[in-house]
């Protein structure tokens, strides 16, 4: 069964939020977590450090090294088990208790490029 659709949100609110596309260039363990592993994203112009909680979805996070992913990068910084993530991953089937996938272009387009 699906999921039931969360409530309305406006224009506004969605122009808001910043997804570019970034190439994920190193995977790292983040040693004082079960969950996290730390991302360096290359987003053309800049490179940012997400960490994400990778380790318990995936049998080798360093697989997707080289890909390109959706990211929110205009998230607060956020201190997690001594790091400090600066996006979120869009990813696909966490929430839905389903083994994730990159959320990704059809074909690759330049770091950076931004989604909407």
């Amino acid at each position: 069964m699906a999921a039931p659709i969360k409530e309305n949100i406006s224009i506004d609110v969605l122009d808001k939020i910043d997804i570019r596309v970034g190439t994920i260039k190193l995977v790292e363990d983040v040693e004082k977590s079960d969950k996290l592993v730390k991302l360096s994203v290359d987003f053309g112009e800049f490179t940012r450090t997400i960490l994400v909680g990778m380790k318990g979805e995936r049998n080798n996070p360093k697989e997707v090294e080289g890909q390109q992913a959706l990211f929110v990068v205009n998230l607060a910084p956020k201190k997690m088990a001594g790091e400090v993530s600066e996006g979120m991953l869009f990813d696909i089937g966490y929430a839905d208790g389903i083994i994730p996938v990159l959320a990704q272009p059809e074909k690759s387009v330049p770091n950076g490029t931004r989604v909407g």
